[in-house]
């Protein structure tokens, strides 16, 4: 029988999206907002290689919190249920964007201005950790298997969708609010509006998630078999060993997000020193692209099988994706033409990038329902911690090699992770996510899980 995606399913799921869109809005403020802004809270004079380092802590930071929100909330979510998890992070990371837009600058509180935008934004990193933690594993526990593929792509396609909206909120900013000088208007006070919006946003968002029914897979295993520990559980034997494989496979992934994606925007403007403006509006431009990248990557995952399209996907992560990488670096180099810039970047983006639109789903189908929301949360997070230091990479790789060339020693390794990742796990597409034993379709084989 052909099973149905009920109402309350369409509504998990555009909560999930929704969720996730203002989480990625957040994520990225630092390196679309505050990057044109940072000299705010930096002394002046520092070589632009240091700036960069800076620009990309604000980011790596946050990222640092995230897998603390993991373990924190994804233990709330299988313990106390996905939606009030959700909620309750949700309103925390709105409340900390919210008291960055009033911070004051180096000039007015000196080092303390750079600690607190940090402090601010690894707790805001570990709310930000919660919101996908629950929200996700939720949304697919109300899903079809038949459309779980495409479902998960649809609600990870909201990386693409927060990225654009920042970068379309300061591009608009950065029109009228000059960013060439300390005392220009966006670095005073221009830069604090994208803050004030996300802030915005997620309060929005709790109201429409007050609606949202709670998992019904959730809720009768937790009054059947109710797991109390659950990272004890995670932690433990085979749900362990799924956890490593799944880190693996993520450290790749995330290796290949902080290079295609967190290092090209402070290299563009801080190292080769082209505008804040046309930057923002190339990488507007990707993530357009990037939104159909990440439903056709869900929707060949589903019809060819997730294990095997991520292999494919790290074969042409270190070696196509490198190589557009290194001509889009050259071209800025030459003072070639931007469009190619935005064309080599885009191409990039959607080679190393778009294969996220498989990772919600696969990695909601590796855990069973007790311990799902702690095994979605840390499998997707854990592995950022090694990669949120790439900017510190890049400073270690530039006494072997030109500083603009280190990223693509990052994509490489990026690529090989992910291939290794994903060869060693199991394919999932046919998991029953409430007994998590194979239920295949008519019409292909099973896999192992």
């Amino acid at each position: 029988m052909r099973e149905e995606w009920s109402p309350e399913g369409r509504k998990a799921t555009l909560g999930a999206f929704l969720g996730l869109t203002i989480d990625f809005y957040d994520i990225y403020l630092p390196v679309v907002a505050l990057t044109p802004a940072i000299a705010l809270f930096i002394p002046t004079g520092l070589p632009p290689t240091t700036k960069v380092t800076i620009s990309f802590m604000v980011l790596a930071v946050t990222f640092l919190g995230r897998p603390v929100g993991a373990f924190i909330f994804g233990h709330l979510g299988d313990v106390l249920g996905r939606k009030r998890t959700t909620m309750i992070a949700v309103a925390g990371f709105g409340v900390m964007t919210g008291l960055i837009g009033v911070l004051p600058g180096y000039a007015s509180w000196g080092m303390a201005a750079p600690v607190l935008l940090l402090a601010l934004r690894f707790v805001g990193g570990i709310f930000m950790g919660g919101e996908y933690t629950s929200a996700n594993p939720l949304a697919l526990e109300t899903a079809p298997k038949r459309l779980r593929g495409l479902i998960g792509g649809v609600i990870q396609s909201a990386y693409p969708v927060g990225y654009i909206a920042v970068s379309a909120t300061v591009a608009i900013i950065l029109t009228m609010l000059p960013s060439d000088t300390l005392e220009s208007p966006y670095v005073q006070y221009g830069w604090r509006i994208p803050f004030f919006v996300g802030a915005g946003l997620a309060f929005l968002f709790l109201f429409y998630y007050w609606f949202v029914a709670e998992s019904e897979i959730w809720k009768s295993t937790r009054s059947k078999e109710p797991v109390n520990a659950p990272l004890r559980e995670l932690f433990s034997g085979q749900n362990f060993r799924n956890l490593s494989q799944v880190f693996l496979l993520m450290l790749g992934l995330w290796l290949g997000v902080q290079t295609a994606i967190s290092l090209p925007p402070t290299l563009m403007q801080t190292y080769f020193k082209l505008p804040a403006g046309p930057v923002t509006d190339g990488f507007l431009v990707g993530y357009a692209f990037l939104f159909f990248g990440f439903i056709a990557m869900a929707l060949l995952g589903q019809a060819f099988g997730r294990r095997r399209m991520l292999i494919l996907s790290g074969v042409w992560t270190f070696s196509v994706g490198t190589v557009c990488y290194w001509l889009m670096l050259e071209n800025i180099r030459a003072g070639g033409a931007f469009a190619a810039t935005v064309a080599l970047l885009t191409i990039t983006l959607l080679l190393t990038v778009a294969p996220w639109g498989i990772v919600t789903t696969y990695i909601s189908e590796r855990f069973q329902t007790g311990i799902r929301s702690s095994g979605y949360g840390i499998g997707y997070s854990l592995a950022v911690i090694p990669t949120a230091f790439s900017s510190f990479y890049l400073s270690g790789l530039s006494h072997f090699m030109p500083y603009y060339l280190g990223p693509l020693v990052l994509m490489v390794l990026a690529g090989v992770l992910v291939v290794v990742g994903a060869w060693i796990g199991p394919e999932t597409r046919d998991v029953d996510m409430a007994t998590m034993t194979l239920v295949p379709e008519p019409e292909r084989g099973t896999s192992a899980v």
